[in-house]
């Protein structure tokens, strides 16, 4: 009896202090839920969390319409290529039902739709073939490669004397036919190749491939576009149909800035256009267009001229974007190039210009289809100036034969890829307004200060248009300026140099502006505006970013692309700037050699042109027939002087080339 007593009294002792443990617990528990908050029941809530992912766990039966989901999506997944394959074909086809109605509807309208068509099924099949039976097409040419491995030595001069002769013949017909101007840019040409090769870094390092097949391509080109009707069309058109779609941005510039948005034009109008198209291009960019169309373009430079995948792929990309984001296509590759390599990518850069602004010079009154030549041009005529002035030295570490892997977009569907494009236009549009309104503002003030210092002189028409005008009119004259236009011309070089090109574009589509116009040729003896042909050459030549603005950006850009390169990059960009200059101008001597004034100019226009110029040929096919077609036109009307487009200039000047004895004449 005394030991159960005991024991009920220890174990009351026991609960008792099992009590008491339980009430400090919890007060250590509440001390602890006081102090840090943020741990309170956490490991409860893990518990309480794993019993309900426990009961989640357990079988439940499930219903026949869910069988029949499940079963469906079984069969989805398991047909999912055969399926895609069906709708593509259905879609593939109602696509052709379409193109077909078209075509039988009128032909004519539909011919556009027709040629994309074609050149699409065409490259889809070329891609096709080319991903599927890829080893067995380079088996069936590598004999073919071979042999001209072995006879290069002596076919490469067969091709170099064949070349030499063919461009002597042409000089001489065309020449006979054209008259003497082209030959001007001829020897610009010849000029802009030796100065590089003089001032080159390794003048005896040079491989000429790339250069003379660089200057070939720009030739083919310039030939295919300006010199026949069906390229010449082709271009003309891709520039009206660029104008139709840029003009769309009217639309939500009305919307924000209101009726009266053209009263500031270049604000309200031209700067709405980048955002448009830079939002277009980055539309383009996540569906995988634009890495087509570069690789394709890339392909072609780098089979044709025998330059590495790297900067064949930049220099096409910048025909497109600008000279930042085109060496984001081959951003994990640019770590491992040479310096010649990095050279070639600023230089296309410098060469080229964004097709984000390319709507805005548009805008301006620039020709579109000229443009679009100068920016096509430009990409070849980049890698050749730049393997002239920075040959190639070290041996390259990327050759990947099957291609680059080019990078990305981040957006992730269509709609995000269009929010991103615009809101990355917020920053080139914030960046052309203000150093506009900073250079525009520096310029007047270094004209006032320069005209002060020339008053001193009795020199008060010093300015800073005079001074780059005598520095770069001899490079104007060269690509076949005329003399009367090479003063102005190199006053628009100046511009672009040291300010940019935005600048410059605009001085030039005032100039084209007061020619439409008419009027006086000169007032005070300052001529206000130029010929088409010298028009046409500044817009070549002036079509690309090198310019001291630029050279910081491309540092900048480039050095946060690749770290490891920041010494070289900072070493060869002013090289790079010169290179693209180059480039731009050799552009112009073709453009100058090539350009046919009959071709896109009314006969009144094109008598005013040739009339004021001092080396047109008096004796050109097309000038006798616009004077034979004035003459016919006076007759029918027997008037004394008809009126219209036609000056008292060029009925005097038709009189003197046919030498004839007509009414009007007397």
């Amino acid at each position: 009896q005394n030991d159960s007593e005991d024991m009920d009294i220890i174990s009351l002792e026991g609960l008792g202090d099992n009590s008491q443990r339980m009430k400090n617990s919890q007060n250590d528990k509440t001390v602890h839920t006081n102090k840090e908050d943020e741990y309170i029941n956490i490991e409860s809530d893990l518990h309480e969390n794993k019993h309900d992912s426990a009961d989640d766990e357990q079988p439940r039966l499930k219903g026949p319409l869910e069988k029949k989901y499940d079963k469906a999506c079984d069969f989805f997944k398991k047909h999912k290529t055969r399926i895609n394959y069906v709708i593509y074909g259905i879609l593939i086809t109602a696509y052709l039902a379409v193109v077909i109605a078209a075509c039988s509807l009128n032909f004519q309208r539909a011919l556009p739709l027709f040629i994309i068509t074609v050149l699409a099924v065409f490259f889809i099949c070329w891609d096709f073939l080319v991903a599927k039976y890829e080893g067995r097409i380079a088996a069936f040419f590598s004999p073919g490669e071979r042999y001209l491995e072995k006879q290069w030595f002596w076919l490469k001069w067969v091709l170099c004397a064949a070349l030499i002769i063919t461009i002597i013949f042409w000089l001489i017909f065309d020449t006979a036919k054209q008259g003497s101007r082209q030959l001007i840019s001829f020897g610009g040409l010849v000029m802009y190749v030796l100065l590089m090769f003089i001032f080159s870094k390794y003048p005896t390092r040079v491989a000429w491939r790339p250069v003379f097949s660089g200057i070939t391509m720009q030739f083919i080109l310039g030939i295919l576009i300006l010199r026949t009707k069906v390229g010449f069309d082709v271009f003309n058109w891709l520039g009206i149909q660029i104008q139709t779609f840029l003009e769309y941005s009217d639309t939500g510039a009305k919307f924000v800035f209101g009726e009266k948005y053209t009263d500031h034009l270049f604000a309200f109008k031209v700067l709405p256009i980048v955002v448009f198209f830079s939002t277009v291009m980055s539309m383009l960019y996540h569906i995988g267009i634009m890495q087509w169309l570069v690789r394709k373009v890339g392909w072609i430079m780098q089979i044709f001229m025998g330059t590495t995948p790297v900067e064949s792929l930049v220099a096409a990309g910048n025909i497109f974007v600008g000279q930042t984001e085109s060496p984001l296509m081959v951003r994990p590759y640019l770590p491992y190039i040479t310096k010649s390599e990095l050279h070639a990518v600023m230089t296309a850069g410098f060469s080229t210009i964004a097709g984000s602004v390319l709507g805005a010079y548009i805008s301006f009154g620039i020709s579109a289809s000229h443009l679009l030549t100068a920016s096509v041009m430009s990409a070849p005529a980049s890698l050749a100036t730049s393997k002239l002035f920075w040959p190639e030295t070290e041996k390259p570490k990327v050759t990947l034969k099957s291609g680059l892997k080019m990078a990305k977009g981040e957006s992730k569907n269509l709609l995000e890829a269009a929010s991103q494009g615009a809101s990355s236009s917020i920053v080139l549009v914030a960046n052309i307004a203000v150093n506009l309104i900073s250079f525009l503002a520096l310029l007047a003030f270094v004209d006032s200060a320069l005209s002060w210092v020339g008053n001193l002189f009795d020199y008060p028409q010093l300015n800073f248009e005079n001074i780059c005008a005598y520095i770069f009119m001899p490079f104007s004259f060269m690509m076949g300026v005329d003399w009367e236009d090479s003063f102005i011309v190199g006053g628009l070089l100046g511009y672009k140099t040291f300010f940019n090109e935005f600048v410059a574009y605009e001085r030039l589509s005032k100039l084209i502006h007061n020619r439409e116009k008419g009027g006086s040729m000169y007032i005070n003896n300052v001529k206000q505006y130029m010929t088409v042909h010298s028009e046409t050459i500044a817009t070549y030549a002036l079509c690309g970013f090198a310019n001291f603005g630029s050279l910081g950006l491309v540092i900048g850009g480039l050095t946060s692309i690749a770290p490891s390169k920041r010494k070289e990059i900072a070493g060869g960009a002013f090289r790079a700037m010169i290179a693209g200059t180059v480039a731009c101008f050799m552009t112009a001597c073709i453009a100058g050699m090539l350009t046919v004034p009959a071709v896109e100019d009314p006969c009144h226009i094109l008598l005013q042109n040739a009339l004021n110029s001092t080396n047109f040929p008096a004796n050109s096919t097309e000038l006798i027939e616009c004077c034979q077609q004035l003459f016919t036109r006076g007759n029918n009307t027997q008037e004394s002087f008809p009126g219209g487009n036609y000056s008292l200039s060029s009925w005097k000047g038709c009189c003197e080339i046919l030498n004839q004895p007509a009414f009007n004449c007397t």
